[in-house]
């Protein structure tokens, strides 16, 4: 795969809106008082992370800041998340967003290789992500039963069984729908690669 620029998680999230895709309420601030009033605004609890073109793991280097349940929980996280930014980060501000839970989380992403052209990426998400490498990749835009067929070819199936037996159906078409939508976005943006790339099933609000 040939490198590729990425887009920022706002910049992603207003791509996949864009496209119809549902995400969860945020916004951006430049300094901890706005981070402080944007929470306020979409209601707590929120999550708070440092966002910039070149952050992708945030995770590692501590960026995000779940569960925040006041204006001095994001002022004092958005302070540590500013301060945590270094010069190959480049620019940098604090996303707030809502905080929502969901009973599995899958990524899912878009890429472009130099031989077969954009492909479509479903693995296991969340703090699983680097650790178990679990991956399946399929050429867009996909149909029903590639979607099938992605999630069929997770070895993590231990963990997908009462997702895939309760409301496999749905989920396969949801995927579908959504990695398709933003297929089309990103063959208008060519070699360019999402940052918000993580998938909840049975969404809930914290």
């Amino acid at each position: 795969l040939r490198p590729m620029p990425t887009l920022s998680e706002a910049q992603s999230r207003l791509l996949v809106s864009d496209a119809g895709v549902a995400v969860s309420g945020w916004a951006v601030a430049a300094d901890p008082a706005s981070a402080a009033r944007e929470a306020s605004r979409l209601g707590y609890p929120v999550v708070a992370k440092l966002c910039g073109e070149r952050i992708s793991h945030k995770t590692e280097r501590g960026l995000v800041k779940m569960g925040l349940d006041g204006d001095s929980d994001v002022e004092s996280a958005a302070s540590e998340l500013l301060a945590a930014a270094t010069d190959n980060d480049g620019p940098v501000e604090v996303l707030v967003s809502e905080m929502v839970r969901g009973d599995r989380e899958l990524i899912a992403g878009l890429v472009r290789d130099e031989r077969f052209g954009p492909c479509v990426m479903l693995g296991v998400g969340g703090v699983l992500t680097e650790a178990i490498a679990d991956v399946a990749f399929r050429l867009a835009p996909i149909d029903r039963i590639d979607a099938h067929d992605l999630i069929d070819s997770l070895r993590s199936q231990a963990l997908l069984e009462t997702f895939r037996g309760e409301r496999s159906e749905e989920h396969t078409s949801e995927l579908q729908s959504r990695t398709n939508l933003v297929c089309r976005l990103l063959l208008e943006k060519k070699n360019t690669r999402l940052n918000s790339s993580h998938v909840l099933t049975h969404t809930h609000r914290s």
